[in-house]
């Protein structure tokens, strides 16, 4: 049976309500709020009908506890100066309804009724997302990519062991952190190595790559929309920062966000509120918000294209990741980890990576960073046919010096300036692609929007 808490300090409105609802429902009474409070500490309730004005505190601070704890019960205020001031205030502070006294019982059992009914609806929406969420963070503890799992990061160098450290004394804090660095340097990992040591880690890790959703349906996308917002919208959708409630969510490539997109963000970061797209109702959560960027935003600051104020809610504390060729002492072991994860993934046995080859492998610049090393490691993994990978194996662009590496991408010299060379890069990866844009982004390690940023300025 659904559980009911009463709070009012008028006795017979307490034994009234009690005697009403009492057929349906096993209720509890407190006279005022901070008994009211201590038994919401105590236990958990399915609703709680709370009379606004009380000796003592008042109603607000019920519904003020009531909507903070981990399985909200439905809030319901009732007082005998109604008017719309206290209502507004009531629905603000999370009040799923609003009554006035006298109270028409009927009316009552209707909204209780149909309160409790949506209530059951999203406590089950939570718990297939928190068995979702169980169930990736299971399948990938076992590889090297690992959500949530702090040893699959391989740093045995000097300079990774100071980013997890820095990593590590960040995590305990609710800080915005900025992680930056070249594509493919392993910056969601950082991310979510953040969130697994914070006291977030039980709840909620949203990851939401920017650049990978059109900028037209961004804002939509983070915080969702009620049922006719837009054409096509066809019911309530939930966005990313409302699904991150009390955890963490990671906004990867934050610098391709557009200027709509920044303002509401940074709105957010000021008072932790927002309203879905076609709703007035302002929804405050508690999210702690991790970005990337392989973009200089301090340029793009003072070029206009990214707002100064919301740079520096986003930027409190900054994490560099290097590059993977600025600490080579971490290739051997990412190879190996990588080799065994993809033998392991397709029921063969690891690659061995002979001497020769693995010197080779080190000294190789590894422009695209792990990512590229990891794309290596499957495609060495899949079409290895003795599991021995020697050097004269090795493609001839592993094999030459960096300084002269044969890539299809090379601008093929230095006189050029650096716009001159990446609109050289650009070129010769839309040739190498056909004009395929989403291939030559690929090969370019940027986003297909980046892309087209780039060549709306050529």
């Amino acid at each position: 049976m659904q559980s009911i808490l009463i709070v009012d300090d008028e006795k017979h409105t307490r034994d009234g309500l009690s005697a009403v609802l009492s057929d349906n429902y096993d209720v509890f009474a407190a006279s005022n709020a901070d008994e009211a409070i201590k038994m919401l500490d105590a236990e958990t309730f399915d609703a709680v009908i709370t009379d606004l004005r009380m000796s003592g505190k008042s109603g607000l601070s019920v519904i003020d506890k009531a909507i903070s704890l981990p399985h909200r019960p439905v809030c319901i205020m009732l007082t005998a100066y109604g008017n719309v001031e206290t209502a507004v205030e009531a629905m603000k502070r999370g009040a799923d309804d609003f009554l006035s006294k006298p109270i028409d019982v009927e009316k009552l059992e209707n909204i209780l009724s149909k309160a409790l009914a949506k209530k059951q609806m999203r406590d089950a929406a939570r718990e297939l997302k928190e068995k979702e969420h169980i169930e990736i963070l299971k399948r990938s503890e076992n590889g090297p990519n690992a959500a949530g799992a702090e040893n699959s990061i391989v740093a045995q160098s000097r300079k990774m062991r100071e980013v997890i450290a820095e990593a590590e004394r960040v995590a305990a804090s609710k800080t915005s952190v900025m992680l930056s660095g070249e594509t493919g340097t392993g910056k969601e990992l950082i991310a979510r190595l953040i969130h697994s040591r914070s006291p977030r880690a039980k709840a909620p890790f949203v990851a939401v790559h920017c650049a990978a959703i059109p900028a037209t349906l961004l804002e939509s996308e983070l915080f969702g929309y009620e049922k006719g917002a837009f054409t096509g919208a066809t019911q309530r959708r939930i966005g990313r920062f409302e699904a991150a409630n009390t955890g963490t969510i990671f906004l990867d490539e934050i610098g391709e966000i557009d200027a709509p997109t920044q303002v509401k963000l940074l709105r957010f970061l000021e008072s932790h509120s927002f309203e879905r797209l076609g709703s007035s109702t302002t929804i405050n959560v508690d999210v702690r918000v991790i970005c990337a960027t392989n973009r200089d935003l301090k340029g793009m600051v003072a070029t206009g294209d990214f707002r100064e104020d919301l740079y520096y809610r986003l930027n409190v504390v900054e994490i560099n990741i290097p590059p993977l060729r600025e600490h080579r002492e971490d290739i051997a072991p990412l190879l190996e980890s990588y080799m065994d994860f993809y033998a392991k993934e397709n029921g063969v046995d690891p690659v061995i990576i002979e001497p020769g080859a693995l010197k080779i492998l080190t000294e190789y610049p590894w422009e695209g960073n792990i990512r590229e090393l990891r794309n290596f490691c499957e495609k060495t993994t899949v079409m290895s046919r003795n599991r021995l990978l020697r050097a004269e194996a090795l493609d001839r662009k592993y094999a030459q010096p960096p300084t002269a590496a044969a890539s299809p991408l090379s601008a093929g010299g230095s006189s050029l300036s650096k716009k001159d060379n990446e609109m050289e890069l650009i070129r010769k990866a839309l040739d190498a692609s056909k004009g395929n844009k989403s291939k030559a982004a690929e090969l370019l390690g940027i986003s297909r929007r980046t892309l087209h940023r780039k060549l709306s300025d050529m």
